[in-house]
């Protein structure tokens, strides 16, 4: 119990775990413990990976993960935090999402202790009746309790119904795998708890539900999202992985420590104090930078990320591994070669980043949003601290 309620927001309920963790040990049953995958994105993030590891403690105690892949709700889209209607997602572009995702969960968890299941498998086959019937066990009044739907309810945005169904959808994956537990983020509270009245209403033993904190992103303010771009994915190259570790906001690190390492929370206690007792933070983000790249890579991978980071920033020298592009002429402005390359999203966002002092040519500082590059040999473009791009003559070869 000690194990399973550490890094968790919500248990509900407590006495209900310790009951079926209980019948579970005098049955030698594994206990069902479900997590529902959000297929509107194809890479796994370390907020995510939060969630993930708690389910693996779960795997790791003899338990199963039940992932529910949302190939039918992930049509309608989760409208939990939203203030407007998501877009639908087609179902190749989930099926090409979960394939991403298939390829790095089982970095996190057991495969011979995980079940995946496809929610299509039986919200596809509910006919007018059984969604009727499924209609029947929930109010619209208790819907529209929710935060998000009640702001716009309140504002006048709109509501479709079919943002109204998915909450009981997604309920039903429980009743369909007779979940015994299921894990989610903090802000899917209220979906695990529709799903465990369902389970009520079917005559079935509902779920205990588990909520997981939100995990900041590189902002330090908002939850990790690619759609924030504030991201550390858990596939990304070790150097990339370690620069983004080393870019957190300080008051982020014990944060870190406890949701995203396997360290102890004596441990964790530990480094707080050589924080507060006034030891260099960087020296404990270094330290936070190996680990997680070990846990995704391996130590090896974490060391020579290391080097390389000190080498570029501590040191000031150029890495050894730079992309490398040809120019598509040798004249051009260096505003459009950081969008040609991709350095940068836009030629306005090029435009601040070099007024900022951001853009670097061969290591001297440019200002001048006009700037033209006579691209007559190789020369090195630095974005901002870690981005570094070799560009080659468009027509001469790299000298």
């Amino acid at each position: 119990m000690a194990l399973l309620k550490d890094n968790t927001v919500d248990i509900v309920t407590e006495s209900e775990l310790a009951a079926k963790l209980e019948h579970s040990l005098s049955t030698g049953q594994p206990l069902r413990v479900k997590l529902g995958i959000d297929a509107s994105g194809p890479d796994i993030h370390l907020g995510f990976a939060v969630v993930l590891r708690k389910l693996r403690q779960f795997q790791k105690l003899g338990h199963t993960a039940v992932l529910i892949v949302g190939d039918f709700t992930g049509m309608i889209g989760d409208p939990s935090g939203c203030s407007k209607t998501r877009p639908q997602l087609t179902a190749e572009k989930i099926r090409e999402n979960i394939a991403h995702y298939q390829e790095q969960i089982f970095k996190i968890l057991i495969p011979e202790r995980t079940e995946v299941r496809y929610n299509s498998e039986w919200l596809s086959q509910l006919n007018a009746n059984a969604l009727i019937e499924l209609s029947a066990k929930y109010t619209l009044a208790r819907i529209l309790e929710r935060d998000d739907f009640a702001k716009r309810y309140k504002n006048r945005n709109p509501i479709y119904l079919h943002e109204i169904l998915y909450p009981l959808f997604q309920g039903f994956d429980s009743i369909a795998i007779k979940a015994d537990i299921e894990l989610g983020g903090q802000d899917q509270y209220w979906n695990l708890l529709v799903g465990r009245e369902l389970m009520a209403s079917y005559g079935l033993l509902p779920q205990v539900v588990m909520t997981v904190p939100l995990l900041e992103g590189l902002d330090g303010k908002l939850k990790m999202s690619k759609s924030y771009n504030n991201y550390i994915g858990i596939t990304e190259p070790p150097a990339e992985m370690f620069g983004k570790i080393m870019s957190l906001p300080d008051p982020l690190i014990i944060r870190y420590f406890r949701l995203s390492t396997d360290r102890t929370e004596a441990e964790i206690k530990e480094i707080e104090e050589r924080l507060k007792s006034g030891e260099n933070p960087r020296n404990l983000k270094s330290l936070l930078a190996k680990e997680i790249v070990t846990i995704y890579h391996s130590p090896e991978a974490a060391e020579a990320a290391a080097q390389e980071f000190d080498r570029v920033f501590k040191y000031k020298e150029i890495p050894e591994v730079i992309p490398t592009i040809q120019a598509p002429q040798n004249k051009i402005s260096l505003v459009e070669i950081l969008v040609f390359s991709k350095l940068l999203p836009s030629k306005s966002e090029a435009k601040r980043k070099i007024a900022e002092g951001g853009v670097y040519v061969n290591q001297k500082r440019i200002t001048d949003i006009n700037h033209i590059l006579n691209i007559e040999e190789t020369i090195t473009i630095k974005v901002g601290k870690r981005k570094f791009l070799k560009v080659i003559p468009s027509s001469l070869g790299e000298k």
